[in-house]
């Protein structure tokens, strides 16, 4: 019901939401919604309509806690921090039903809402990247799902 009361543009971000990254070495930018796009040193804001996360990397989030954003040497830290909730506030503002705001540190529990709308290209049992964050599931990633998927739309009956 609600995907044919919304815009196109609501509608599309409950079919696919839309992930943000925002780093020290470029503006806020969207990111690929894959376990790839999860750093130590960036922050993340999925928006899938009904709930916004607000996920800090590894390193981003021990500063934090260690009071940085505090110490007038690390505005652009403060203003790092900062440009993530502010994106957030505006999206919860203009929207009904009102979106959960979720925020969490990579590691941390909560860190399940963002890692369940990603695509598991790195699990438990596949070879990873080194620094790669890992997805425990048993569900294929897309490209295996592609793969498979042409494979049966070439095969004769």
């Amino acid at each position: 019901m609600m995907l044919n009361r919304e815009s196109i543009t609501n509608a599309t971000v409950m079919i696919q939401p839309s992930l943000i990254s925002y780093s020290f070495q470029s503006l806020p930018t969207p990111a690929l919604l894959d376990v790839a796009s999860i750093s130590p040193d960036r922050i993340l804001l999925l928006d899938s309509y009904f709930s916004i996360v607000i996920f800090h990397g590894m390193t981003i989030a021990q500063w934090r806690n260690l009071g940085y954003q505090n110490q007038p040497e690390h505005q652009a830290f403060a203003q790092l921090l900062q440009a993530p909730h502010d994106d957030a506030e505006v999206i919860i503002r203009e929207r009904f039903p009102v979106p959960r705001l979720v925020v969490c540190d990579q590691h941390g529990s909560q860190a399940r809402f963002l890692l369940a709308k990603l695509n598991p290209s790195a699990t438990y049992n596949n070879e990873v990247a080194a620094g790669m964050d890992v997805i425990f599931t048993d569900d294929v990633n897309l490209q295996v799902f592609f793969e498979h998927l042409q494979k049966l739309a070439v095969q004769s009956s």
